[in-house]
């Protein structure tokens, strides 16, 4: 497992984060805790979870995981906070109010002094962001909070929170963790450049596109337990006919390198330019292990270029990041003080 550079910070991260959306919802504690044990087995130093993820559980479990034998001390923890927490208007979004409870719940949750990454879990045109870095920076000087960054923010608004700490003498993102994948290229047009720019770490999720890229699926039939059915997902995405193109291409890779579509995929994200570590999001302790051996796949320049050939740099064949849940790309209702 190559270990990556974070950003600008002096991290280093596996090349693949595990991501927990799936543990204590779809997965029981048991086989959560097997394939976080796998995952650190196999080298992955970086776990991504999020208060919201299967109404706290999947926090809980990651804290029950790391508590023993010095796990939590050798793994780059990241959580997210931003969506709602129980029936309390107040109990959701990037206010300071929020954020403070919200990292103190997960400290207690995650049974850990501190967060290695804490990450507004979408951002919001209802709060300037000079309140929520305020907020953030006083979490980092408390120690409970060694790093700060985003998902799923727009490059502007990126661009917009550094120059506010900058101007504030606050300290500043260092990631970005935006939605991608080879059917959704969106983020190269202007997200990546920016981060890129700025020297910050970039982690994807979705990196398989909930599931239409690990090859269970076809134009006509698939998992019936999957997200996919009847090509759209439980957001109502559409896979279109090019998607499935895509999908075909992959396959023929996987046969003739002996491995997995899933795994294709996953090495095509770990090998775009500015990308730090693409984050899986395993179900079950098989699609953990497979997931894990995209590391070993190599793709070849003529791989690549076909790929480009279907789904052009900057294009996308599948409207993923745009229609991304509790995604706001609107203007800001109240300016920066700055």
């Amino acid at each position: 497992m190559e270990l990556r550079p974070f950003g600008r910070t002096g991290v280093k991260v596996s090349q693949l984060g595990l991501g927990t959306m799936m543990f204590g919802m779809k997965t029981d504690e048991a086989q959560s805790i097997r394939i976080i044990d796998h995952a650190l087995d196999r080298g992955v130093n970086f776990v991504d979870t999020a208060d919201v993820y299967a109404g706290n559980e999947s926090e809980r479990i990651v804290g029950k995981a790391l508590e023993a034998d010095g796990k939590r001390a050798r793994t780059f923890l990241a959580t997210k906070f931003n969506f709602p927490q129980g029936g309390d208007p107040n109990a959701r979004g990037v206010s300071r109010r929020h954020l403070i409870d919200a990292c103190d719940a997960s400290l207690s949750r995650m049974k850990t002094d501190w967060i290695d990454l804490y990450q507004m879990h979408r951002c919001s045109a209802e709060v300037p962001i000079d309140e929520t870095l305020r907020a953030l920076d006083d979490l980092i000087r408390a120690g409970k909070v060694r790093y700060i960054g985003g998902s799923m923010f727009p490059a502007w608004r990126t661009v917009e929170s550094l120059w506010v700490a900058k101007e504030l003498g606050l300290n500043r993102l260092v990631s970005e963790q935006p939605a991608y994948h080879v059917l959704d290229r969106t983020i190269e047009r202007e997200v990546l450049p920016a981060a890129r720019s700025f020297g910050m770490a970039v982690m994807p999720w979705g990196p398989l596109c909930g599931g239409l890229l690990t090859g269970k699926y076809d134009r006509d039939s698939g998992d019936p337990d999957g997200r996919w059915q009847g090509g759209r997902d439980n957001f109502d995405r559409r896979a279109t006919d090019t998607a499935w193109d895509v999908i075909d291409a992959l396959r023929a890779m996987a046969k003739d390198k002996g491995c997995s579509v899933s795994q294709v995929a996953l090495a095509w994200c770990c090998e775009q330019p500015g990308i730090t570590a693409p984050i899986i999001g395993p179900r079950t302790f098989e699609q953990a292990d497979d997931n894990l051996g995209a590391v070993d796949v190599s793709l070849e320049p003529e791989d690549l270029e076909r790929i480009d050939a279907l789904v052009p740099p900057r294009s996308a064949v599948v409207r993923y990041y745009d229609e991304a849940a509790g995604a706001d790309f609107r203007p800001n209702t109240h300016r920066s003080i700055v």
